[in-house]
């Protein structure tokens, strides 16, 4: 590989095994272009797109979690999320948000349960958001790389830009797009 298609992300210089996960690259509409990347050692062409997705989990009592990066993370440390990461090659964007659930949270659901409220382009990134409702209270247990502590909100606190949720910028931009179907699930 030559320095062009090589960028050396801090994970890379860490010699951290990033490289272990493999994404599909996709065009702008979600279709595979054939191709898989490395995370952290190959870089993405103009048009090229990446599966990233993030749940929103709602407790019986309509109840949202919500989690806090951990202070290690490289980007937005110590921000607020909903549970999230990269699909792996070959996952449906339902497999891999119940995936992330399952190891960010420790919560446990069946892909078919998810709801899918909206895609969010970003660069590189077509970026699903997901809705469940559980139907009974979790016990949340955070994979600590990853997680630093979780909170349960109201539909109302998630989407208040004001609100007393510090959300990192991206989620900010994230819940703007898709926050008024996002309450209308919460709601119904």
């Amino acid at each position: 590989m030559t320095e062009e298609t090589t960028p050396m992300t801090p994970e890379f210089e860490r010699g951290e095994d990033v490289a272990s996960e493999r994404w599909e690259v996709l065009d702008a509409d979600g279709a595979p272009l054939g191709r898989i990347m490395l995370r952290g050692v190959n870089r993405f062409e103009p048009g090229e797109y990446h599966l990233v997705v993030g749940t929103c989990v709602q407790r019986p009592d309509g109840r949202i979690l919500v989690t806090q990066r951990a202070p290690q993370k490289l980007t937005h440390p110590n921000m607020w999320e909903f549970p999230a990461g990269s699909a792996l090659a070959g996952e449906s964007g339902e497999v891999a948000a119940a995936r992330e659930l399952g190891e960010e949270a420790g919560i446990v659901v069946d892909a078919a349960e998810l709801v899918r409220v909206g895609r969010v382009v970003e660069r590189a990134k077509l970026f699903d958001v997901y809705f469940v409702r559980l139907a009974s209270d979790p016990e949340v247990v955070m994979q600590l790389d990853e997680v630093s502590d979780f909170r349960w909100r109201t539909i109302d606190e998630v989407l208040d830009p004001d609100g007393p949720i510090d959300f990192a910028v991206p989620w900010r931009r994230r819940l703007a797009e898709v926050g008024e179907r996002l309450r209308e699930l919460a709601s119904s």
